[in-house]
């Protein structure tokens, strides 16, 4: 519902008229903005709240860290480097080794050698040279375990005291691969900066002359074993030359390559030779055959590829001679004396003509038998070459089996007396592939501890100590404490929100005296919608107003039951708030002390009176009796509790009762219940059936969780119709949800006024 309001002649609001709205639904908060809020700013309010536990934590822990590191030993850390190349394992000069250099790793090796500087062979060496066993600087770190001096190289130590001392100098030791390069870096820490550089330096110079002397007994025992086989390998290479010479001797071999060779190029010879014959042969064969069997003049044509022969030319002049005849038979007949010379001469060169042909014939049949025998001349020329050449053969395999052994053998032993001697040479060399980059320095700065950072890290550490246990206690406090918890927990809609109200020591002495019969400030400081209506705390019960007057569709709810889960939830001072901010705005307000156990109405209010509503009940009293107007207020009376009964219940739930409450309905516009809490009694479960609506009252960091569930749980089981719940005495300083907003509002109207001029502003609200 919307209230529609006028003002009247004094600037105050008169009577509000209900006006339907639509029912908040579910449990959606009366401040829809404080959904929306931002985790930083919930945890924000925790550390707000929870302020001096993290203040408290941090300085104890920033405390501590300080003390730590002011009583921290000073480490002192010397440093060297030193560059690993690539070995050489080639004293033989071998080819098989070289192949293997090439595959050499240098991240293998580099992690092999840091091994190497941290085995405890090494250590030892170092401990030995130095007799750090014996030096009460290095010794004082490992206790009287190392206590007395062990002898390393000589005789077996005690395995107690090794054990210490390994302890001790691995404890200080840090090998390092420097990344991208073929460095290592060897750092020493101890308390005593000269000490840390000496075993710093010896331990790089123990290192560097166990790498040459492995190398050194490597070399050694390579010429040991050359010098044994070379003895065996002359023996070989004088046998193997022995047998050679013995075996050419025996089948007369003198020169076997020149001869070999000689022999060889006649035999290419004769089969080039006998080649060209047997083409020779085979052509003139061809040749000869086909003159027999063809025309001679044909072949002579293609025989002599067109070269001029006598053949050729017969033929030539018998074909020009019979152009002649032709003619002069033609011209003068065949007996012309020309024609008759013709015919003769013709004769005669065909005579001519076929003599050659035969002559022709005959001298290919000649040059055909030739090739021939020359071509079997030279097949037997070849085939006594080729025998020849297999028997030089025979003897030149073997020859050069045993020319070839003599010559590997003295190969060998030539090669192996060169490495013999160059590896006698590099024993005497001091090479290695370690160089030292960098010697070890005596640091003049501790590395730890770092002030600096160990204070950095402190402060951060306090400051997360602090807020971590903020946020434990947070999550391990079950008590209500804003309102978003309220409906997420209640289901149930948030009417409003009730500030911690301050002290009564801000409220002039005039104030103090205006309520007659009030006895101590306290009282008088709950009162605060009274003594100060401009105030903050004012403000919100207003805000509460407001919600139940828009609660119920068409009038606002008549009998108001206010209860709470727990004790000591301030709901006696919200019912009395209530009541008197009704009676502001000009409604006839009735506040009912139902609290027959505990009352406290009549000492909020100062009245000493042993009458009231159990008097009534119990029919002692009648309604004219114990019905107390508030003089400062003339629409409010207040019906105390009166003497405690033996049975509050059986009252409260019986019929006369109800009777007094259908009466006071139509006497009042709002009748105000104080109840006992709901969990611990049932006087307000009793009544609920008779009321239009109940207001639940929580205390911030006060009522728990699990309290406010399980009273939701028994106000709705019997069907009570909450109106929703307050909170109260949310503690505005925290910056929770609309406080954040509202109190600065209100403290900037927050205005101390008279009581006079306050009771004459609350008497003119009709």
């Amino acid at each position: 519902m919307e209230l529609q309001s006028r003002r009247n002649n004094s600037g105050e609001s008169e009577a509000l008229e209900p006006i339907e709205l639509p029912l908040l639904k579910g449990h959606q908060s009366a401040y829809p903005f404080a959904e929306e809020e931002s985790p930083l700013l919930h945890y924000w309010r925790i550390l707000r709240k929870r302020r001096w536990a993290v203040i408290a934590t941090a300085a104890i822990v920033f405390a501590l860290s300080i003390i730590v590191t002011l009583r921290a030993t000073r480490l002192y850390q010397a440093t060297s480097k030193i560059a690993v190349f690539p070995e050489t394992p080639n004293v033989l000069g071998l080819k098989g080794v070289e192949d293997s250099a090439a595959d050499y790793q240098y991240d293998v090796a580099l992690e092999t050698q840091s091994a190497i500087l941290r085995s405890d062979a090494l250590a030892m060496k170092v401990i030995d040279a130095m007799h750090l066993d014996q030096n009460r600087a290095f010794v004082g770190a490992t206790g009287s375990k190392t206590e007395g001096s062990i002898r390393v190289s000589s005789m077996q130590p005690d395995p107690a005291k090794t054990a210490g001392l390994l302890g001790a100098f691995h404890g200080g030791l840090s090998v390092q691969i420097i990344p991208n390069s073929r460095l290592l870096q060897i750092s020493y820490t101890h308390p005593d900066p000269r000490l840390a550089a000496e075993i710093d330096n010896a331990l790089v110079k123990t290192y560097i002359e166990e790498n040459f002397k492995t190398k050194y007994d490597a070399v050694t025992q390579t010429s040991a074993w050359l010098s044994t086989e070379l003895a065996d390998l002359q023996l070989k290479v004088e046998a193997s030359e022995e047998k050679l010479v013995r075996y050419q001797r025996e089948r007369g071999i003198l020169g076997v390559d020149e001869k070999q060779n000689i022999v060889t190029a006649k035999l290419d010879e004769l089969n080039k030779e006998l080649g060209a014959a047997q083409m020779d042969r085979i052509q003139k064969d061809a040749t000869y055959r086909f003159a027999t069997a063809e025309d001679l003049a044909a072949f002579a044509k293609t025989d002599r590829g067109g070269k001029s022969t006598l053949l050729e030319k017969l033929r030539e002049k018998e074909a020009e001679l019979n152009t002649q005849y032709a003619e002069a038979t033609t011209r003068f007949g065949s007996g012309y004396t020309k024609v008759v010379e013709l015919s003769n001469q013709l004769k005669q060169v065909r005579a001519d003509i076929l003599a050659e042909e035969n002559s022709s014939r005959e001298g290919l049949r000649d040059q055909y038998l030739a090739a021939l025998e020359r071509e079997k001349l030279l097949t037997e020329a070849f085939e006594e070459q080729k025998q020849e050449a297999n028997k030089l053969n025979e003897s030149a395999i073997e020859y050069s089996t045993l020319k070839r052994d003599a010559e590997t053998n003295r190969q060998l032993y030539q090669d192996l007396l060169q490495r013999l001697k160059e590896a006698g040479v590099s024993a005497g060399l001091r090479s290695s592939n370690i160089r030292v980059v960098d010697v070890a320095r005596t640091p003049t700065y501790p590395i730890t501890p770092n002030v600096v950072r160990n204070l950095e890290f402190g402060f951060l550490l306090s400051l997360a100590c602090g807020i971590g246990l903020a946020i434990l206690l947070d999550s391990l406090d079950t008590s209500i404490t804003n309102m978003e918890e309220v409906s997420a927990i209640s289901m149930l809609p948030a009417l409003g929100t009730i500030p911690l109200q301050a002290s009564s020591s801000g409220i002039s002495r005039r104030q103090l005296t205006t309520l007659s019969g009030v006895d101590g400030e306290r009282e008088l400081a709950n009162l605060i919608t009274y003594v100060r209506p401009k105030s903050e705390a004012a403000e919100a019960y207003r805000a509460l107003r407001t919600s139940i007057l828009l609660s119920s569709f068409g009038a606002p709810p008549k009998v108001i039951i206010v209860t709470s889960a727990l004790p000591q939830e301030g709901k006696t001072t919200i019912s009395a708030n209530c009541a008197l901010i009704f009676a502001q705005r000009g409604s006839r307000v009735l506040l009912l002390d139902a609290d027959l156990r505990r009352p406290g109405i009549e000492r909020l209010f100062g009245i000493k009176t042993r009458r009231g509503l159990s008097t009534l009940i119990s029919g002692v009293d009648k309604i004219e009796d114990v019905l107390v107007p508030f003089p400062q207020e003339p629409n409010l009376w207040i019906l105390p509790a009166g003497p405690i009964p033996p049975q509050p219940v059986e009252l409260l739930g019986s019929a006369v009762m109800k009777d007094y409450l259908t009466r006071w309905r139509s006497e009042f516009d709002h009748i105000i219940i104080d109840t006992p809490p709901c969990l611990s009694v049932t006087d307000a479960v009793v009544l609920s059936p008779e009321a239009d609506r109940i207001i639940l009252v929580a205390r911030s960091g006060k009522t728990t969780k699990p309290a406010l569930r399980r009273a939701c749980d028994v106000l709705l089981q019997v069907n009570a119709r909450v109106m929703g719940i307050v909170l109260n005495a949310l503690d505005s300083r925290s910056g929770d949800g609309y406080y954040t907003y509202h109190s600065s509002y209100a403290h900037y109207y927050d205005e101390d006024a008279s009581p006079q001029d306050e009771t004459t502003a609350a008497s003119k609200v009709s």
